[in-house]
């Protein structure tokens, strides 16, 4: 039998500093939100290649990153990335998604991205920011041993010159192997 020394008792309201008074649940919220806008304070130094946007300006916890490389396989396009992060930030990375279907070997056909620090080498001492870089080095330089589009990694492979052909063509809305790209060329 178990013997309770101190008393089982709700969790306490904690007032915040504006007097509205909040349970843990929506404290945590705000922690992740105030966490957030300190980390989204670092877009400004963003290079010029990236934009954020919020579709819903009350709601930091969502936004759009569009990159638009000025180099490499993918010059000429513009990518979009939606952010959304969770409740259990920075503890979990946010879940980041391409809303595109592009050719990439690090970006699969339903928009996930094979990046190591979204997954197994995420850290809370990592940021948006760092996620955001991340991205933007998959577009200079994809990897190909570690696809999640295994086709187009096999073609950067074994021939850099046809990737770039399927990369030009599938940005301009065609087709490779019978999978139609999304437009992507500005």
């Amino acid at each position: 039998m178990l013997n309770y020394i101190y008393p089982i008792t709700k969790p306490r309201p904690i007032d915040n500093e504006h007097g509205v008074t909040l349970n843990n649940d929506q404290s945590h919220g705000l922690a992740v939100y105030k966490l957030v806008v300190a980390d989204s304070s670092d877009f400004d130094a963003l290079p010029s290649i990236c934009q954020v946007t919020y579709p819903d300006p009350n709601n930091l916890l969502r936004f759009i990153l569009t990159i638009a490389p000025d180099d490499g396989y993918y010059r000429g396009g513009s990518f979009k990335f939606s952010f959304d992060i969770g409740q259990n930030y920075p503890y979990e990375p946010p879940k980041v998604k391409c809303t595109q279907k592009i050719y990439h070997p690090n970006i699969d056909l339903e928009g996930n991205v094979c990046l190591n620090i979204l997954r197994e080498d995420w850290t809370p001492v990592l940021n948006l920011t760092s996620i955001i870089f991340g991205i933007i080095f998959l577009f200079a330089s994809p990897n190909p041993s570690d696809p999640l589009n295994k086709e187009a990694a096999k073609v950067l492979n074994s021939n850099a010159k046809t990737f770039t052909t399927n990369a030009r063509q599938t940005m301009a809305g065609g087709t490779i192997n019978g999978v139609q790209y999304d437009r992507v060329l500005i």
